[in-house]
């Protein structure tokens, strides 16, 4: 059974890791981090982002995350700005928009081509402000059918 304390120290050394230089940190840099042998730290990454707690995934193969909503080590047509340096990039479009939460009172923009014709589009945040959408009539899609989003006993008006 996985320590789940140890785990969320895991979490957050990866999640700081992303807020401070824009990717994930090593299992190795976990491992030292918590004070673990190199395999006790790598099962427990592996667990981290294999696991059930989380929306992440490896490369097949090896043990370098890939993705760690609400953000992708590797670029993505999501690319996020935060106060003018841009080094992150977000999971997918809606986690792109989830990464304003981790940077409080800073200013937060989302880059991406629309997927479907190539025409760039932007958003701009501050916390729960909206400053920037361009183009105004921008919407986003995703592909699950509404009845996997409902809550349990809630519909759609």
């Amino acid at each position: 059974m996985v320590d789940l304390q140890l785990l969320d120290r895991a979490f957050t050394i990866v999640t700081q890791s992303f807020i401070e230089r824009g990717h994930a940190a090593t299992h190795v840099e976990v491992s030292t981090a918590l004070g673990l042998s190199m395999e006790e730290g790598r099962q427990l990454y592996r667990e981290l982002v294999n696991g059930q707690y989380h929306s992440a995934w490896l490369e097949e193969g090896t043990d370098y995350i890939v993705s760690f909503a609400p953000f992708n080590n590797l670029p993505t047509h999501y690319r996020v700005t935060i106060d003018g340096q841009q080094k992150w990039f977000g999971q997918c479009g809606f986690e792109a928009l989830a990464i304003r939460w981790l940077f409080s009172g800073k200013l937060v923009r989302v880059d991406t081509p629309c997927l479907d014709c190539g025409e760039p589009m932007a958003l701009e945040f501050r916390d729960q402000n909206v400053l920037l959408v361009d183009p105004p009539e921008m919407v986003g899609y995703t592909g699950a059918p509404l009845g996997d989003l409902r809550p349990e006993g809630h519909s759609w008006r």
